[in-house]
């Protein structure tokens, strides 16, 4: 079998439902059990309104970098054994209440669009959610096509998101 070289990857956390600060945390403990993939550093919490439905709780999002050997799409089926594992479910509205959230952000250099999987994710260029504890571990971090995660950052609205105090209870 042909072993990839090691990529470095990032992956965008989120949840409002059932503790969302300890199932972010669970999580993050879980990526040390991926196969041929080590955590490398992950963000403080940060809390954020939701996106979409605005009748739900606050969201806690955290990001991680990954060194993998896993491909893409190889990956992004272990983040999601981990959601389900959470109880995440994918039946209800989109961007509505989940217990878990794993989104792969970046791979490396990769730019992909399958209908599974577009990297990097589309998304990146507006979320605070993202952005902000992103650039926590990677704030020179180029998203292809956009910049920096920093100069992103920085055009964010700073009031749809607020860092997490580790003493205090979701």
């Amino acid at each position: 079998m042909h072993m990839l070289a090691p990529v470095l990857a990032y992956v965008g956390l989120g949840s409002n439902l059932d503790g969302p600060a300890a199932q972010l945390r669970l999580a993050l403990a879980e990526f040390t059990e991926l196969q041929d993939t080590r955590l490398v550093a992950a963000s403080p919490l940060y809390r954020s309104v939701p996106l979409g439905l605005s009748d739900q709780p606050d969201y806690i999002n955290a990001a991680a970098a990954l060194v993998t050997r896993l491909a893409p799409l190889v990956l992004l089926h272990a983040l999601q054994v981990i959601e389900v594992r959470h109880g995440r479910r994918r039946d209800g509205p989109r961007w509505g209440p989940r217990t878990l959230d794993l989104d792969l952000l970046v791979y490396g250099q990769t730019c992909m669009q399958t209908p599974e999987l577009t990297l990097p994710h589309p998304g990146i260029p507006e979320r605070s959610f993202v952005l902000y504890p992103l650039a926590d571990i990677a704030p020179g971090l180029v998203i292809p096509g956009h910049g920096t995660v920093e100069a992103l950052r920085e055009r964010c609205d700073p009031h749809s998101i607020a860092a997490l105090r580790e003493m205090t209870h979701e």
